[in-house]
């Protein structure tokens, strides 16, 4: 996550009690490239599978993850709670997709188009 996506990710990470799941933030993606190797190996070690979960396009998320939950859909309108949960920024769908993930399910896998109606 980036930002208030964290918190969600924590809270999927709770429940997900008996996986080994690390939250990581990444708030600049400049800042992160500018690192030294053994420091971004430690933190997105290689092999093990990576998931973004970001209120935004997934574009660009393949440099650091293997799966994504973004929203790669327009045109929703309702109270900012409401998207969110209708886009998929929730607990069990995000944890739905850590499961996918870890299972070796790759690209989008959730692009908030289930809140279109």
């Amino acid at each position: 996550g980036t930002g208030s996506e964290v918190s969600l990710c924590w809270d999927a990470a709770k429940a997900m009690s008996g996986n080994k799941v690390r939250v990581v933030s990444m708030p600049c993606w400049e800042l992160f490239r500018a690192q030294p190797a053994s420091y971004k190996d430690a933190l997105l070690p290689k092999g093990v599978p990576k998931l973004s979960v970001e209120a935004a396009v997934t574009m660009g998320w393949g440099e650091w993850a293997d799966a994504f939950v973004g929203i790669n859909v327009f045109g929703a309108s309702a109270p900012g709670g409401t998207c969110m949960d209708k886009f998929g920024f929730n607990v069990p769908n995000v944890v739905a997709c850590a499961e996918k993930c870890m299972k070796g399910e790759k690209g989008v896998l959730s692009d908030g188009s289930q809140g279109k109606h």
